[in-house]
C-alpha cells in the first residue's frame, strides 16, 4: 500500500513543545498513542477533525503542520 501523500511535521512539533510524547499529543486530541505514531510516520491520513485538533494543540494552521504532495500523476 502507498503511503499517503500526506506529509506533516508532528515530531518536530512535539520536540519544540518540550518534548511532548505521543501520548500526551494523543490525550489532547482524543486519538491513542498508536494513532500519533501511524500519523507522524505517514502511514496514516489523519480524519480532518483531528489533524485541525492537532494544529490547535500546536497553536499552528492546518497547512504548518501538514503538506499535500502531489506525485504528478492525474
Amino acid at each position: 500500500m502507498a503511503k499517503p501523500p500526506i506529509a506533516n511535521q508532528i515530531r518536530t512539533l512535539r520536540f519544540l513543545a518540550g518534548e511532548m510524547t505521543q501520548g500526551e499529543l494523543g490525550e489532547r486530541v482524543g486519538v491513542t498513542r498508536q494513532t500519533i505514531a501511524a500519523i507522524e510516520q505517514g502511514k496514516y491520513s489523519p480524519t480532518l477533525e483531528a489533524a485541525f485538533r492537532i494544529a490547535r494543540v500546536f497553536g499552528k494552521s492546518l497547512e504548518d503542520v501538514f503538506q499535500w504532495e502531489e506525485d504528478g500523476s492525474g
